[in-house]
């Protein structure tokens, strides 16, 4: 019985935030519907003061790109927070809630002035809040793979999943789960690669094969190479012998002043930033990375470039 039950709950949680929240419909209510109560009781919405919630300790999304942040302060403050948030009333401090789902919209809507947010509120256990926040931040793409394969490992420690039941649980297979979890056995430097985004799940994925992932992983990164690349280099020890050798003959350490000017870039543009200064030359390259075309957006308008 107890086998069915929980079978039930992962294939009511396997179809994402959207079975928990189900009674909204396909319509969003009216902002007149919040503010009057009348959607609040049909929709399960209500108006909750910016002050009276709390983030989630939690939450498997750890890093906030102040980029895509202020492109979202800006839709605020003209528009409003259009989707509600989804929250849960605090156990440790009464008449406050706990974010399952919405941070990004919280911490924007803070910075926008706004004083209060749209809400759903449901009481939901531990297990259920977290599941609903790593699908969430799934099925948006918003996690990096290490914070994903975290939040896919905190509910294996703390809840005893399988793979099997956490991939019906978020909505994925169970090669992906096991594969995603396979990331965290990676070296630190490669694991802090994933997490600014300048390699891929799909590079990550090759790099679990070889005996040296971080070499590897320096060498994809600095000749910009495609994920293609890089497992054809994975599969042929040969090759990729010769390719560690030529990356340690070209590469010396950066001078502290270079990395601290990279640091520097990447903090005022928030994007990761690489400078690589030609020996005995007064030229060299300026590489800044992006995930998103709003990113993109971002750079050029700070160039002074419409497009």
């Amino acid at each position: 019985m107890a086998d069915e039950a929980g079978g039930a709950r992962n294939k009511r949680l396997g179809r994402g935030l959207a079975a928990l929240i189900g009674d909204v419909g396909s319509e969003a209510p009216s902002s007149s519907d919040v503010e009057e109560g009348a959607g609040a009781h049909r929709y399960g919405i209500r108006k909750i003061p910016i002050e009276h919630i709390r983030p989630n300790p939690r939450n498997p999304r750890k890093t906030f790109s102040e980029d895509d942040l202020s492109d979202l302060i800006e839709s605020v403050r003209e528009k409003g927070v259009v989707q509600p948030i989804l929250v849960r009333p605090s156990a440790a401090d009464k008449g406050t809630f706990e974010l399952i789902a919405g941070e990004r919209r919280w911490r924007a809507a803070q910075k926008a002035g706004l004083h209060d947010l749209p809400a759903l509120v449901r009481d939901v256990t531990d297990q259920e809040a977290l599941e609903l926040a790593i699908i969430e931040n799934v099925q948006r793409a918003d996690l990096n793979p290490i914070e994903e394969a975290l939040g896919y490992d905190q509910l294996v420690a703390e809840f005893n999943y399988s793979q099997v039941a956490l991939a019906k649980v978020i909505g994925k297979s169970r090669s992906h789960v096991a594969n995603t979890m396979r990331l965290l056995k990676l070296p630190n430097a490669v694991k802090d690669y994933l997490a600014e985004g300048l390699l891929t799940a799909g590079h990550a994925r090759a790099l679990i094969t070889v005996d040296d992932p971080a070499a590897l992983a320096e060498i994809i990164v600095e000749k910009g190479l495609s994920v293609r690349d890089a497992e054809k280099l994975a599969q042929d020890p040969e090759a990729l012998k010769k390719a560690k050798g030529g990356a340690a003959k070209q590469k010396a350490p950066k001078p502290a002043d270079t990395v601290a000017l990279e640091r520097r870039l990447s903090d005022g543009l928030g994007l990761a930033v690489a400078i690589n200064h030609k020996p005995n030359a007064d030229s060299g390259e300026l590489k800044i990375k992006y995930k998103s075309l709003e990113q993109l957006d971002q750079v050029c308008r700070l160039l002074g470039i419409s497009n």
